[in-house]
């Protein structure tokens, strides 16, 4: 069992390192925080703490980009947004597993994945035809994902990638993901009691050294070798994933 200062400072730590991933490569908070809090608490009380940092930089990240594209990629993709919402909503209970539960394993398995994904550069094309049939499905694919493991990526970044959309739209339609499934786990996990007046509170103490070293992260961005990065990102995710599956 590990005491208050040793959790806070595995807290802070996660959030800063969270924090340049996603500022360096776009995406990655939500992810990175899990695996390395799922290490020191139950999954459960991790997806809590990430909801404030989450919800404001994805919100933040959708919100920010050319003027009219908010309205257009809403309507594209609505059907999935809502699917994915509703989803992760009534998924939330399999956070709720702790210790030799399910919600630990499944969330390395997701975690592995991811990885293998990214690892791959895997970029498939998707017909504008078959969007309609596949945003649904999608969307309650990545809920499931997302309720039981607090994981938002898998599948809907490699779908959303399949769309053939610009990068801005890309980044924006990312954003908007995120920013659903985190607000409706969130809803999930306050109907369930875990994510309370103390969890909120610390959860949004810990947005303050996110946002700090995101723009440390988005300044850097430009001048490393992002797909050096992204290599090294993926690898040890999918380390950290195998170890809470195993």
């Amino acid at each position: 069992m590990l005491d208050t200062n040793t959790v806070i400072a595995i807290v802070v730590a996660t959030f800063i390192l969270a924090g340049f991933v996603k500022g360096v490569v776009g995406l990655g908070l939500p992810t990175v925080a899990m695996a390395l809090l799922a290490l020191a608490m139950p999954p459960a009380q991790a997806a809590a703490l990430l909801i404030v940092p989450s919800a404001v930089t994805n919100l933040w990240q959708f919100a920010v980009g050319p003027s009219g594209s908010c309205v257009r990629l809403l309507r594209r993709l609505w059907p999935m947004m809502v699917v994915s919402g509703a989803t992760t909503w009534l998924a939330a209970g399999g956070l709720l597993a702790d210790g030799p539960g399910i919600a630990g394993p499944a969330l390395g398995a997701a975690l592995a994945l991811y990885a293998v994904v990214g690892l791959t550069e895997v970029r498939l094309g998707i017909p504008a035809r078959l969007e309609p049939l596949l945003s649904p499905i999608v969307g309650a694919t990545t809920g499931l994902v997302a309720g039981a493991t607090g994981i938002l990526a898998v599948p809907s970044v490699p779908y959303l990638q399949a769309l053939d959309l610009d990068r801005d739209d890309l980044v924006q339609a990312l954003g908007l993901s995120f920013t659903v499934c985190t607000l409706a786990l969130a809803g999930g996990l306050t109907q369930s009691g875990v994510l309370d007046g103390p969890r909120a509170f610390g959860s949004t103490l810990a947005l303050f050294p996110a946002l700090a070293v995101m723009a440390v992260g988005q300044w850097l961005r430009y001048r490393i070798a992002a797909r050096t990065f992204r290599r090294c990102f993926f690898v040890a995710l999918f380390a950290l994933g195998l170890h809470l599956a195993f």
